[in-house]
């Protein structure tokens, strides 16, 4: 289906979905033909005839669908067993045991489709609330452009109130952001100059000008519904298993059939009730339920955490959720927030605010995170930066430049003279390196004035998804690069026992291997990018906080498009839900199976009884597996 098919069918009915409004059409028909005969209205010479327009009417769909894959894949299905089923009948003269048996397949098959494909559909939906329209400047002027026609570079205004047409960058003005429509996440974000948005978010405050990073048709959004169809055509283990299984077990019912029409005709037998047991059994022993019992639970799973922000890349990984035993943390922007925050100012010349002022103003020319930390909290407490000259970025150790004249440094303690280091100063930087803290020495070579701790806070929600991953029975282990007594004081914090630091990439790997054979299914948690090679030996990598970051959604089997830790929980529970139900729907569908063929080949039930109860069984597949989207 092309995009406005999607749109069409999403918003159509059952009613307008022919398969399905053919099949109730043909069943009515046969019902009133059955009840006519019953109290002579109609003669039963002209019943045939009735019964094979309403077949026709409701198998030709399906009828037509059995005969082309035979033809052209060489493949014998589920259709071709009803066929022979309902020419069996009329072999029989049941015509309304054909008739029936056709309308209730064409039915079930018909709300099957109907329902799959609505499902699939939905998450089109969400191209609905992209606008329709953009506002952008073209020869000097504000000029409306139908919003597909942006491309990759044009300058486009968003006004309070409106949807943001397509991904870019924000050049002016600031603004709060509603991006739950594709981050799933409710908090609006506050958005400046230099940050990112994604199409089809809502502009709640300011008026802002925006400068296109993708065109329509490539943005967040259109990924999102790209990446969630296509995932929803990957099948699962257990899919991909029963499917083969259909496959082989269909030509032999078929086989089953025959020989036992062939074997009672060689033996002289009367044929009319070996026919019969013959036609039942066809009908009996179609797995269709069977068939359908994961597909409808996977793309409706699938479907409804696309909505909510959660890619999930395949059948199959959403499967390995549910069976996930052990958890793997990267911990800098995973469980921690990713960006430094001053802590502690201690002052060992002057006060805090020199300290403070000192730093900054050496800082204030260097692009790492943790300048950016003593930047922003000179700007929170409002402190004048000290005038400098000269400025020098020392790599791996911080920076240096001149006061007055004078060399000041901020870094790490081997930038000063060991003469300057005096045993309380070194004491007190222990202290703090203990809690997990990162120390900065600020001063001149030969005096250390002071010194600033800052440290990586962990996300509020963080806490809560390692006790609830706990509760749920699973390891929980922490993989960083960062030093021993850092890695300890946050585990320590949110309650992980197993601790892995001073990691490289390839350690991680390794790590990894070790807790899949010791523990069973392990998942990693990352930036999914710089964690890309763990998430991709993971049975089940996910990458966090992956909205616009086209590596991210690569690396991992499942991309978390915010920073909220706690859609990891949903989608273990969206796994677990998935595996219980696709489990319930193989049992009851065996069982009916159990119960059909031997009642069959014995004779206790009619063809009428087998397909109601056939048909029966299958809706009922399908209604379990809808329950993953509940």
């Amino acid at each position: 289906m092309n995009n406005h098919e999607h749109k069409d069918f999403l918003n159509s009915r059952w009613y307008e979905y022919p398969p399905l409004r053919n099949s109730l059409i043909a069943g009515l028909i046969t019902t009133t033909t059955f009840i006519f005969l019953k109290i002579n209205i109609i003669k039963p010479d002209i019943s045939p005839l009735i019964f094979s327009v309403a077949m026709i009417i409701s198998g030709y769909h399906w009828i037509r669908e059995g005969i082309e894959e035979l033809v052209e894949e060489r493949r014998i299905s589920i259709n071709i067993l009803m066929i022979a089923a309902a020419g069996g009948s009329i072999i029989l003269k049941m015509w309304d045991e054909a008739a029936f048996l056709v309308f209730l397949y064409g039915a079930a098959e018909g709300l099957e489709e109907f329902t799959y494909e609505k499902t699939r559909s939905a998450i089109r939906k969400l191209l609905d609330l992209a606008p329709k329209q953009a506002r952008i400047m073209k020869n000097g002027k504000e000029v409306l452009i139908p919003a597909q026609d942006i491309k990759k570079g044009d300058v486009f205004y968003v006004r309070p109130g409106e949807s943001i047409p397509t991904d870019g960058v924000v050049i002016n003005g600031r603004t709060t952001i509603n991006e739950a429509a594709i981050t799933g996440e409710s908090v609006p974000v506050v958005k400046t100059e230099g940050m990112q948005i994604f199409a089809a978010s809502i502009n709640q405050q300011g008026a802002i000008t925006v400068k296109a990073t993708a065109s329509f048709e490539d943005n967040m959004l259109a990924k999102i519904i790209h990446l969630v169809e296509e995932a929803q055509e990957q099948k699962g283990r257990v899919q991909t298993f029963i499917e083969k299984f259909g496959q082989k077990y269909t030509p032999l019912v078929l086989f089953s059939s025959i020989m036992l029409i062939l074997i009672p005709l060689l033996l002289g037998l009367e044929m009319d009730v070996w026919i019969f047991r013959a036609v039942i059994l066809l009908v009996a022993a179609a797995p269709c339920a069977l068939i359908m019992s994961t597909p409808v639970a996977i793309a409706v799973g699938i479907g409804s955490a696309g909505k909510r922000g959660v890619l999930i890349k395949g059948g199959g990984h959403l499967e390995n959720l549910g069976k996930i035993k052990v958890f793997a943390f990267d911990k800098t922007g995973t469980l921690t927030k990713g960006v430094p925050e001053v802590t502690d100012i201690i002052a060992f010349q002057g006060d805090q605010k020199d300290v403070l002022s000192i730093a900054a103003g050496i800082e204030k020319l260097s692009e790492h995170p943790i300048a950016g930390a003593i930047i922003k909290k000179a700007e929170q407490l409002k402190l004048k930066y000290a005038e400098v000259t000269d400025f020098m970025s020392v790599t791996g150790l911080g920076a240096k430049a001149k006061i007055g004249g004078t060399v000041f440094l901020s870094g790490k303690l081997t930038l000063f003279n060991k003469q300057c280091c005096e045993d309380s100063i070194i004491k007190k930087s222990e202290e703090l390196s203990i809690q997990g803290k990162t120390i900065v020495f600020v001063g001149t070579e030969d005096k250390i004035y002071g010194i600033i701790a800052l440290k990586d806070e962990v996300r509020d929600n963080s806490r809560k998804v390692i006790s609830s991953l706990h509760k749920l029975g699973m390891k929980v282990v922490m993989l960083t690069g960062d030093n021993k007594n850092t890695a300890e004081s946050v585990a320590k914090e949110l309650g992980i026992e197993i601790v892995r630091s001073d990691l490289k990439p390839e350690d991680k790997i390794t790590i990894i291997k070790e807790l899949s054979h010791k523990y069973g299914t392990c998942a990693m948690v990352g930036d999914g990018i710089n964690d890309a090679p763990a998430l991709a030996q993971a049975e089940v990598g996910i990458a966090m906080g992956a909205a616009g970051t086209d590596a991210a959604i690569e690396a991992a089997d499942i991309a978390l498009l915010s920073d909220d830790l706690t859609k990891v929980l949903y989608a273990i529970g969206l796994g677990r839900k998935i595996r219980k139900i696709s489990r319930q729907n193989i049992i009851f569908a065996v069982s009916v199976l159990v119960l059909l063929i031997p009642s069959s080949l014995a004779g206790v039930l009619s063809v009428a009884a087998v397909v109601f109860i056939h048909e029966a069984s299958e809706l009922l597949a399908v209604a379990n597996g809808l329950r993953v989207g509940g």
